[in-house]
């Protein structure tokens, strides 16, 4: 199953914004994009996704589409930094909050520019699982 290009590009912007203002604004808007990553794992459906589908123009089948897998990969990702990220800041450990916010903000706007670091990272996990399957035998 594939999701149209936009709507994945809809939702890297809702991350990249959202934890924007809420390195600049309030913290604890870090929930935000965390919860619905949570929502996305649990539930294999992501709600600014399913919110978006609304604004699509054309049909959904027009578009470029992105791998299913490899946004629930990238979700996994972003939703464990940003998780990590509120919890430092709430313990006060504000560097590593920083380090963590920042980190998913460039992977998602390097991501709306055209390069997927999660891709890269997932590409290279199987190839190594592949490599390894292929040494045991």
């Amino acid at each position: 199953m594939s999701i149209p290009k936009p709507l994945v590009q809809l939702n890297q912007l809702f991350i990249v914004i959202t934890v924007l203002i809420a390195l600049l604004a309030a913290k604890w808007l870090l929930l935000l994009p965390f919860l619905v990553g949570v929502v996305t794992l649990v539930t294999k459906r992501n709600p600014v996704i399913m919110s978006g589908k609304k604004l699509l123009k054309k049909p959904a089948s027009s578009y470029q589409m992105e791998d299913r897998d490899q946004q629930l990969f990238n979700q996994w990702i972003a939703t464990v930094c940003m998780g990590v990220a509120f919890l430092s800041f709430l313990t006060g450990y504000t560097l590593v909050g920083y380090v963590f916010s920042i980190m998913v903000i460039l992977a998602a706007g390097v991501a709306l520019m055209g390069y997927c670091i999660g891709c890269t990272i997932r590409y290279r996990y199987m190839m190594w699982k592949y490599k390894r399957k292929k040494h045991a035998a």
